[in-house]
């Protein structure tokens, strides 16, 4: 079973799920922490999920560290792991995120729930105003009325602005607003299925 087989199967998937839902958009290979580090896959609706893919081919080696960044700043988080390292995978994972394990079935890949997601209890408003460019931050101020002499600032502090002015759950829907406005382009388009 290799990568693009469990990739293949888990957007088949969630083509199955959010076909007909026009608010949803998903991502590839979406960047965080400044897009140091990149989740497999991000579906943007009324949340903002990351699925983190590591077929028996892979290693968890870098797991840890990304569980650690993604935990900051994703809404819900699915591994979708191999029977191999399905154990140990679970051993490491946070109680909140939700695991699918992919079994080989002919040749097709079989996605086994395994637990479901809870919602994160710990993201980090700053990481999170961080997906926004400087352009999506300013724009969020100026809808705030925040904007004045903020234009010329740094991104970094626009961010810690909006991280600290902004209840979280409006940063949130400002934030997958923002994503799911982007153009094709950039990685970010409506739902198609596989």
């Amino acid at each position: 079973m290799r990568d693009s087989d469990v990739r293949r199967a888990v957007k088949a998937s969630l083509g199955a799920e959010y076909a007909h839902d026009a608010d949803t958009r998903m991502v590839e290979e979406m960047g965080v922490w400044s897009g140091s580090v990149r989740i497999d896959i991000a579906i943007i609706n009324g949340a903002l999920t990351g699925y983190e893919l590591k077929s028996d081919r892979d290693t968890l080696e870098r797991l840890p560290r990304q569980l650690a960044l993604y935990g900051r700043v994703f809404d819900y988080l699915h591994l979708i792991v191999g029977k191999r390292h399905a154990d140990h995978a679970e051993r490491l994972l946070p109680k909140w995120w939700g695991i699918r394990i992919a079994v080989a079935s002919g040749d097709e890949v079989e996605l086994i729930p395994h637990r479901a997601p809870a919602p994160n209890p710990s993201p980090d408003p700053y990481l999170i105003a961080e997906l926004l460019s400087k352009d999506e931050a300013v724009g969020v101020l100026e809808a705030l009325g925040l904007d004045k002499g903020w234009r010329s600032k740094k991104i970094r502090l626009i961010h810690e602005r909006l991280a600290n002015e902004m209840p979280l759950d409006e940063l949130r829907e400002k934030v997958r607003t923002a994503l799911k406005k982007r153009p094709r382009s950039l990685k970010v388009c409506p739902f198609e299925p596989a």
